[in-house]
């Protein structure tokens, strides 16, 4: 495998740092930018014609390389053509070694002007298509860096698609599990299609694609509505297309839904066979109903010992609420503080580079990630290494090991209850309801938008009301 040369090298991994991609992600598209160079020198292509892809495309079909594998491969040359075609001082293929001249394929040509508008979007190039087609429907332009191809009904590229999607889900700061999420089912789209161009889609598509996934995939209600919302976003605020109701699609049926919900003796017994630091993170699941990100989110800042109060920021659905301190944690909850304190300590000595921030925050304030009311209630036990800067930081201890830990001591504890971390929140609700709490008072304890949410605990209660009708002339005087 010959290595990309640097005048290719340098400003492609320069375009990818500028998308914010991933290192791990950066790895992939250069890898398969190398593949494509090493292919065009091996069957005497010119890596800087378009008809060169299509060529390379059906090379990794005959090798059986995967779907995944082919929509990385024509992203990544994809980014490459427009890399050259946007550059004003583009590479002179003549000036590299190996590559091979030719005039019967269309060049991609440096514009000498701005790049064109088009379908509402600013500075980008037209998806280049895959499938193979005469050089003679293919005229390039002198003054424009465009392409100018017929949309794909598949095999198009969708690079644009996924960066439009991250720079959507920033501005509205949504958290990064909706990211994964969105992104997730926008790929998934991606492969039904058959990675139609995506000014192509239509509602169709979504209405075959939702279909698909009941009556195929036979997933949840709650899977196929996640889905929907996640298309939804994609025409709406991706691809700037009308979104109008879906009809004809086959739904998944909702099932009546109960929350599993621990008595107040399983819950002192799984406390029971739970370590430090997990014991206390799972009695403040319990004592103040949050969900297990919120908790793991807490920063010294979100205690007010004096008031008894502890404020959670950005919870779900991006809202704070505050919550009251159960008194029963308080001298738990110093202690732990304490030992951030020496944690904190150790970490300026070591001269790290601070803990992570919430946004751009550390940006704007410096010295704020190695201040100490910045720092995680429940920090992990070992720094993180980010390699483009580095530099140490801390993180706050793991989704999973919480999770792993509370699945252990349900099972040594012997508990016949299907319990998670969140089933702590769900005890909290149905305890408080149970203790005659006002069901509006839950609800903005839980911090639910919509009072039909809280409703759904009632049915974890036994019902106490009285049936049979009866006069309150009847009623026993006191």
């Amino acid at each position: 495998m010959i290595a990309l040369p640097s005048e290719i090298f340098d400003p492609f991994d320069q375009l990818l740092r500028s998308k914010s991609l991933q290192s791990n992600t950066r790895f992939v598209y250069t890898k398969w930018l190398r593949f494509y160079w090493d292919f065009c020198r091996k069957y005497q292509h010119n890596p800087f014609y378009a008809n060169s892809l299509p060529l390379f495309l059906k090379k990794l079909q005959d090798k059986q390389q995967s779907e995944q594998s082919q929509q990385e491969a024509h992203q990544a040359v994809s980014l490459f053509y427009a890399m050259q075609a946007a550059n004003h001082n583009p590479v002179n293929p003549e000036h590299i070694t190996g590559v091979v001249s030719t005039n019967k394929d269309p060049i991609l040509k440096p514009s000498n002007q701005p790049l064109p508008q088009q379908s509402g979007h600013s500075n980008r190039l037209t998806a280049i298509n895959p499938t193979p087609v005469d050089a003679a429907t293919q005229p390039v332009q002198e003054h424009s860096a465009t392409i100018l191809i017929a949309p794909a009904t598949t095999g198009a590229s969708w690079v644009f698609v996924f960066d439009r999607l991250l720079s959507e889900i920033k501005i509205r700061h949504y958290s990064p599990k909706t990211l994964k999420a969105y992104r997730g089912w926008t790929r998934q789209f991606q492969s039904f299609t058959k990675s139609k161009d995506y000014r192509l889609l239509s509602q169709q598509d979504v209405a075959d694609f939702l279909s698909f996934l009941a009556v195929k995939q036979q997933v949840s209600a709650s899977t196929q509505n996640q889905a929907f919302n996640a298309l939804l976003f994609l025409f709406k605020q991706v691809l700037k297309k009308e979104f109008g109701e879906i009809k004809g699609v086959a739904r998944a049926k909702r099932r009546p839904y109960i929350p599993v919900v621990l008595s107040r003796e399983e819950i002192d017994l799984i406390f029971d066979h739970l370590e430090a630091p997990v014991n206390l993170i799972a009695k403040v699941l319990y004592g103040c109903g949050l969900r297990l990100f919120e908790c793991l989110n807490l920063r010294v800042h979100n205690l007010n010992f004096d008031a008894g109060i502890l404020t959670i920021h950005d919870g779900k659905g991006m809202k704070d609420r505050t919550v009251p301190i159960p008194q029963a944690i308080v001298p738990a909850l110093k202690q732990q503080l304490q030992k951030v304190i020496a944690v904190h300590e150790a970490d300026l000595k070591a001269k790290f580079a601070g803990t992570f921030l919430p946004d751009q925050l550390d940006r704007k304030y410096k010295n704020a990630a190695k201040e100490f009311i910045w720092q995680w209630l429940f920090p992990a036990q070992s720094l993180t290494l980010l390699p483009e800067a580095q530099e140490y930081r801390r993180y706050h201890i793991h989704e999973s090991v919480v999770q792993k830990a509370i699945k252990k001591a349900v099972n040594d504890a012997k508990i016949t209850k299907r319990a998670s971390a969140h089933t702590f929140r769900h005890s909290f609700a149905s305890h408080l309801l149970q203790a005659n709490y006002d069901i509006r008072t839950i609800q903005e304890l839980l911090g639910h938008s919509d009072l039909r949410t809280t409703m759904i605990y009632t049915h974890t209660v036994q019902s106490i009301t009285i049936k049979q009708a009866k006069s309150p002339l009847d009623f026993d005087s006191k």
